[in-house]
């Protein structure tokens, strides 16, 4: 195996950020995908949503001025950039349903090679219903994009073949950005955008068990 220095969580979402377009709406669900927020390219206008009711969110306040009645999805707060508005859950829903927003990015379990995501339950006895607004994202946004460690703490791939966790949407995940390597899902299975220097594309194939196209 060759070395290689993983992405860190800020690294993953600074290569998100890369790919948004100037003039996107974009939601940034909970986790790591809040930290896309504090890496958008200088020079555009990026429109960021939450699902709890918020349009024009900026980057995560600085320490000692944080405002906890202006929190995202997470309850994490956040600012607002000049003409941000908040408004009502429903009509917050009624976007994201309605097709409105370009990208949503979503954290994961699992997610098949063709685009299945799996989100919000592990299935474990005991486990807290907990799906939220991701299946409204996941098959409400243009494109949904997820971002996550590649490899469980146990070692496996998080990229499967087939779900075994709760589905949340089904097709719906078009990239895949990881500490490893940044993914493409297709009715054909896995393309590979990029890997990490020193990781080979054998043994990217070898970590998640399942064969990888160049894109």
């Amino acid at each position: 195996m060759s070395s290689y220095q993983r992405r860190s969580k800020d690294a993953v979402a600074k290569r998100v950020a890369q790919d948004i377009f100037d003039g996107a709406y974009v939601n940034l669900g909970i986790g790591q995908p809040t930290l896309v927020a504090n890496h958008l390219p200088q020079g555009i206008e990026v429109v960021l949503h939450s699902e709890n009711g918020i349009l024009g969110m900026g980057p995560a306040p600085l320490d000692g001025q944080e405002d906890y009645d202006l929190i995202n999805a997470g309850k994490q707060p956040v600012t607002l950039l000049p003409g941000g508005v908040f408004f009502h859950h429903a009509d917050s829903f009624s976007m994201m349903r309605g097709g409105h927003l370009d990208i949503c990015v979503l954290g994961a379990f699992q997610v098949s090679a063709t685009g299945d995501l799996a989100n919000w339950s592990t299935g474990e006895p005991g486990a807290i219903p907990a799906v939220g607004g991701a299946m409204d994202l996941a098959i409400g946004a243009k494109q949904t994009w997820v971002m996550m460690d590649l490899l469980t703490k146990k070692g496996e791939s998080k990229i499967v073949a087939t779900c075994s966790y709760p589905l949340t949407g089904i097709g719906c995940v078009k990239r895949i950005y990881t500490d490893l390597a940044t993914l493409e899902c297709s009715p054909d299975g896995l393309l590979s955008i990029d890997l990490i220097d020193g990781l080979t594309h054998t043994e990217l194939q070898a970590l998640i068990g399942q064969p990888i196209k160049h894109a």
